[in-house]
């Protein structure tokens, strides 16, 4: 149950329409599911503004099914699962309820049960950019869990320092300066949140990816350059954690 839900509710028991004893029952609701491998948060949209998301790498193919399914059951619109294996979405797309609506991308990892993304009622401007195509999976999943969560998503892929015109050409500023938050992602030596972070008006949101040859430790390179960005207003978030990016983004957009 989110605000908007119970605020519904109340003006249900103002109006008449819904009786005291019914809207009692419906906030008795306990703010999880206990199903012995895994308790739902379904209160979290109510606390926190966003409805809990399901990390599903880890999980079997059912586990992710029945979570998906239960957080849907208690009212949730939209249900986010990350780091979805192929195996995983194909269960679901066998095993889901007629009614549920459900959408994979192999490419980023992303699944989303229920409603779907509407990109057209998207709030603020949130940019998403990539140094190298490479960077694109994790972008995706940052760009998505903002999208998922209202946001409006703008994506600047392929805009890293080893060509530096493309970053700095009018179009691409315009959208730079225009945003409300930005995700900087990038692997080999990370330098693309450093330079945005010296361009932009708003905060920066450094992703350091895995992605880079040997020296580059898996990504441990970029993450302490990022670290280390002399350009004020740049935070950085774990080693290919779009999703987390994209949720503190949507956090950042709005307030």
């Amino acid at each position: 149950m989110e605000e908007r839900d119970i605020e519904k509710l109340l003006q249900g028991v103002k109006s008449g329409e819904v009786d005291i004893d019914s809207a009692i029952l419906a906030l008795k609701e306990a703010p999880f599911e206990e199903m012995g491998f895994a308790r739902p948060d379904t209160h979290r949209g109510l606390r926190q503004g966003a409805s809990e998301v399901i990390f599903g790498q880890g999980k079997t193919p059912q586990q992710n099914c029945e979570i998906a399914h239960k957080l849907l059951e208690h009212g949730q619109k939209s249900v986010l699962i990350t780091r979805m294996s192929k195996e995983a979405a194909d269960y679901f797309f066998q095993n889901k309820k007629a009614e549920v609506e459900f959408t994979y991308d192999e490419y980023c990892k992303i699944g989303i049960a229920g409603q779907q993304i509407d990109t057209s009622s998207g709030v603020g401007k949130i940019v998403v950019a990539t140094g190298g195509t490479s960077d694109i999976p994790v972008a995706e999943e940052a760009a998505k869990t903002a999208e998922v969560m209202g946001n409006k998503v703008v994506r600047l892929y392929d805009v890293g320092v080893a060509g530096i015109h493309r970053l700095i050409n009018k179009e691409t500023m315009g959208e730079i300066m225009s945003a409300n938050v930005i995700i900087a992602i990038a692997g080999m030596e990370g330098a693309l949140a450093s330079v945005i972070g010296g361009l932009a008006d708003c905060p920066v949101i450094a992703v350091p990816t895995s992605i880079g040859y040997g020296a580059s430790f898996g990504g441990l390179s970029a993450l302490l350059s990022m670290l280390n960005s002399c350009a004020s207003g740049v935070s950085v978030v774990n080693i290919d954690n779009g999703f987390g990016a994209g949720y503190l983004a949507s956090m950042i957009n709005k307030r």
